[in-house]
């Protein structure tokens, strides 16, 4: 998880190498341990199609330096109006251990034609909870933020351990 600055700081990377015409303005941009999501408003007068056709060599050329710098996989999205398409993104696996009772769960989605696949129930899942907890789960991620500021305001804990020694052992 990155902090609220350490966003903000990609944001300007990104805004500082995207030449002016490729957004109208861009939104905060996402980051997790697999993937860079740059994400911009473009002009209702515009389809997403025209803006990727448009824009393709300017944002694989952004990508591939961003790519090399932060060890990650870019991602593109645009914003028109109330909607965002995200184009280009990972579907990234993710292991977990499930006891029977939650495997049930799963196969009863399934079962249901709700899912293809346990994988697909469970991404399901995840979906309808992050849209059902938005502000719980963005409040989870402030308090994140929170602590990774007084973290780095921290003492330096390797000074008073050693002043801690003693000569006469």
């Amino acid at each position: 998880m990155i902090t609220e600055e350490q966003s903000a700081q990609l944001r300007a990377w990104f805004a500082e190498r995207l030449p002016v015409d490729v957004y109208e303005s861009l939104d905060p941009v996402t980051v997790d341990r697999e993937e860079i999501t740059v994400v911009g408003t473009i002009p209702a007068t515009e389809s997403v199609r025209e803006f990727r056709e448009r824009t393709r060599e300017q944002r694989i050329e952004v990508a591939r330096e961003a790519e090399e710098l932060y060890r990650r996989k870019v991602a593109w999205g645009v914003r028109v109006g109330d909607g965002t398409t995200l184009f280009t993104h990972l579907a990234v696996p993710v292991m977990t251990r499930l006891r029977q009772s939650e495997r049930q769960v799963l196969d009863t989605l399934v079962a249901a034609g709700v899912a293809r696949s346990r994988a697909d129930a469970l991404a399901w899942c995840v979906r309808l909870v992050g849209r059902n907890t938005d502000s719980w789960l963005a409040d989870l991620r402030d308090s994140l933020d929170r602590v990774g500021r007084v973290r780095a305001q921290g003492p330096d804990v390797s000074g008073p351990a050693d002043s801690m020694k003693s000569g006469s052992d």
